[in-house]
This record gives C-alpha cells, sequence and structure tokens, in this order.
C-alpha cells in the first residue's frame, strides 16, 4: 500500500472496529462480519496511517456487537494517542445512563451515538433524553443516527431542547441515487439552521452507485457543504470499506475530498481535520 502525502491535518470521523478475539469480546447473534483479517483496531491504525491520518473516531459496531462496547471502550483507552471512542447504547435500557456515565470517565469515551427509541419509535422518547442528559453533564458530544426522513421532527425537536450539545451528524441521512434523493437532500440542508450540527459528508462513499470518483453524489455533497459551511463538515472514512463502502478503498474516500471534489484548500483543510480537531482532539497539533 502506497503512503499517501498530504500537507495537512487529516482526522477520520467514522470508522469501525471489529475484534479478532471473539472470546474475549463476544459478538451478538448472526453478526454481519468484515472480511478475515479486517476491523480491528491495529488493521485500522495501519491503513489510517498509510492514508496520511494522525487520528480517528472509533464507533462502536452495534451489527457485530450490539450494545456491549467492551471492545470499543478497550480501544479507545489503549489508543487514546489517536482514537476518540463513540459508544452506542439503547435508549430502552434504563441502565444506559450509568454506562454511558462509565464509559466516559474510566474509559474516555467522548461521544455518544444516539438511536432513536425501539419502542417509541422516536428521538423524543424518555430514555433518549435521558443519555443526553449525561451527555450534557460529561461534556461529550452526540452523533445523531437519523437515517429516516420520519425521524427528522422528533431529532430536531430534541437538538432545539438541548441547544449546549454539539452533534455529529451521521451519513447524512445516508443519501443514495435515486427516487428519494432530492427529498431526503431537503431535508439534511434545512437542519442546517442548527448551528451546533456538524455534517459527516461520508455518505459519498456509502450511497455511491458508481466507481471511484463517486460523482452521482459530488453535487448533494457539495450542497450540503455550502447550506453547513465547510467549518461545519467533516470527512469519515466509514472502514472498513470492503464492507461499508465496497465501491471504493480508504484511500479513495479520502482522495474524494483531498482531490476530487472542488474545495478551496482552506475548506479541505477544515474538512479534513482541523473541524474535528477543534471538537475531539483539541490536544493535537495543527500541520
Amino acid at each position: 500500500m502506497a503512503i499517501i502525502v498530504i500537507h495537512m491535518l487529516i482526522i477520520d470521523c467514522h470508522a469501525h472496529i471489529y475484534s479478532f478475539d471473539e472470546k474475549k469480546y463476544p459478538v451478538r447473534p448472526n453478526p454481519f462480519r468484515p472480511p478475515q483479517g479486517v476491523g480491528s483496531v491495529e488493521h485500522l491504525h495501519h491503513v489510517s496511517q498509510a492514508a496520511g491520518v494522525s487520528a480517528v473516531r472509533a464507533i462502536q459496531t452495534v451489527t457485530f456487537y450490539g450494545y456491549d462496547n467492551s471492545y470499543l471502550a478497550d480501544s479507545t483507552k489503549a489508543h487514546r494517542d489517536w482514537v476518540c471512542g463513540v459508544c452506542t447504547l439503547d435508549p430502552d435500557d434504563p441502565t444506559s445512563p450509568a454506562t454511558l456515565r462509565r464509559l466516559v470517565r474510566t474509559y474516555g469515551v467522548k461521544s455518544l451515538r444516539s438511536i432513536p427509541s425501539a419502542k417509541a419509535k422516536t428521538f423524543d422518547d424518555a430514555g433518549v433524553r435521558a443519555l443526553w442528559k449525561v451527555a450534557v453533564e460529561e461534556g461529550i458530544t452526540i452523533d445523531i443516527f437519523l437515517m429516516q426522513l420520519a425521524m427528522v421532527e422528533s431529532a430536531a425537536k430534541m437538538m432545539a431542547e438541548f441547544p449546549q450539545l454539539t452533534y455529529g451528524f451521521c451519513h447524512c441521512m445516508d443519501l443514495k441515487p435515486g427516487p428519494n434523493l432530492a427529498r431526503d437532500l431537503k431535508a439534511v440542508l434545512d437542519l442546517a439552521k442548527f448551528k451546533n450540527l456538524y455534517a459527516k459528508v461520508d455518505f459519498i462513499g456509502t450511497g455511491t452507485q458508481r466507481a471511484f470518483p463517486c460523482d452521482d453524489l459530488h453535487d448533494p455533497a457539495m450542497q450540503i457543504i455550502r447550506a453547513y459551511g465547510a467549518e461545519r463538515c467533516v470527512w469519515a472514512s466509514c472502514y472498513p470499506n470492503e464492507i461499508w463502502t465496497p465501491k471504493i478503498t480508504y484511500e479513495q474516500h479520502l482522495r474524494i475530498f483531498s482531490e476530487v471534489l472542488p474545495l478551496k484548500d482552506a475548506e479541505r483543510k477544515l474538512i479534513l481535520g482541523e473541524n474535528a480537531r477543534k471538537l475531539w482532539f483539541r490536544g493535537m497539533a495543527h500541520l
């Protein structure tokens, strides 16, 4: 794998991790597996460093572990110099707020990936609200897993109720080409009114129907960057790319933002690293 040389700070804001040791870290029933040898925090380090990435936000892989954040927690604690942990907890489980507080205080987890209540089918729920209250008290951020148009209203209500929190917008509602693209893109653009909401513009890799450079989603990405401002957008790889961005590699996903999209150099620096450094890696030096 050739090492890419990019003279700016690059932080990957969304990478899933999987342990190879399934005795120490048991998996959920019928887990969604990456290819053999892919997905561990060590493999992620190798792949990301080869691409010129300095730090990574590691995401709890619910499709593999469910809500057992043990591997995410241990990896975050062991690699604090380059990993920022993002846990995911069940809002319908009354023990989740205490678990979130423990993950923050004991393991250094810095964000909660918040999902809607499965029982109530909404973000506007007591269980979700209890977790967000802990996030406020512990000074962490929220990655909001808003993937369906039906959930936009309740997500907006909650963000208005908790204006002191900072939010990452996971996959911008998983935008993809098709009959719902214009409708869903409008919803994403409308949410730009929340000035503490940061758009993860990684959906180019997850939603594209084309090979690199995935130009079927360039225009939606640029519309989002213009609506939110480059100062509120972040890049993410969605590693391991073999399963989450199967049409492009880790390096190609990065190249779309470092080379292909019509961005100014100052905008690239913000999206690729400086925004994430400000939010989650404040001790990391500028490049």
